[in-house]
């Protein structure tokens, strides 16, 4: 099983999309890439701990490959927009990538190579040593799926979703 902790704005958008991914089995919202303690929602929302929204993706390459895994990744979030994501701003949304190794590292900077064609300004996408992956708040997980009528989920989670379903149907689970 191989993990990548992910950040591209509100982690609610990626958890939905991996959801959905065959070979991914499980997704966990959190946070990382900063200094406070086992933060909570409130105290990363204020955007003073330093930590980003991510989703903690566990997936098995013998069913869908690394790279398939990180192009949805660049897919389904703006890489080239600083501490932003749409109208969620702050470093909380920043696209950022955690590696657990020099592999990682290695395959974070390959994926980010190959998605830059697809965008007309540079992808600003941090890549980072994982210090540590704080769980976040029960209530976020799987939280499109539990909130279905929540008007952020109809407007800005399902153009991601269906979005990722379009340009990669076969890794969507039907």
């Amino acid at each position: 099983m191989t993990i990548y902790i992910l950040g591209g704005g509100c982690f609610w958008c990626l958890d939905a999309v991996y959801r959905r991914i065959k070979g991914v089995s499980s997704v966990e919202s959190g946070y990382s890439g900063g200094n406070t303690p086992s933060p909570t929602y409130e105290e990363v929302s204020s955007g003073t701990t330093g930590h980003t929204e991510v989703v903690k993706v566990s997936f098995d390459e013998t069913i869908i490959p690394a790279e398939t895994v990180l192009d949805i990744f660049f897919l389904i979030h703006d890489p080239t927009t600083p501490n932003r994501q749409g109208n969620d701003i702050g470093t909380q949304y920043r696209s950022a990538l955690f590696y657990a190794d020099d592999t990682q590292k290695d395959a974070f900077h390959a994926a980010i190579d190959r998605a830059q064609p697809n965008w007309k300004d540079t992808i600003v996408t941090e890549v980072s040593k994982l210090d540590t992956f704080y769980t976040a708040e029960e209530y976020h997980q799987d939280y499109f799926n539990r909130n279905p009528g929540n008007g952020y989920c109809s407007v800005v989670i399902t153009p991601k979703i269906i979005k990722a379903r379009a340009a990669y149907l076969d890794w969507f689970m039907h």
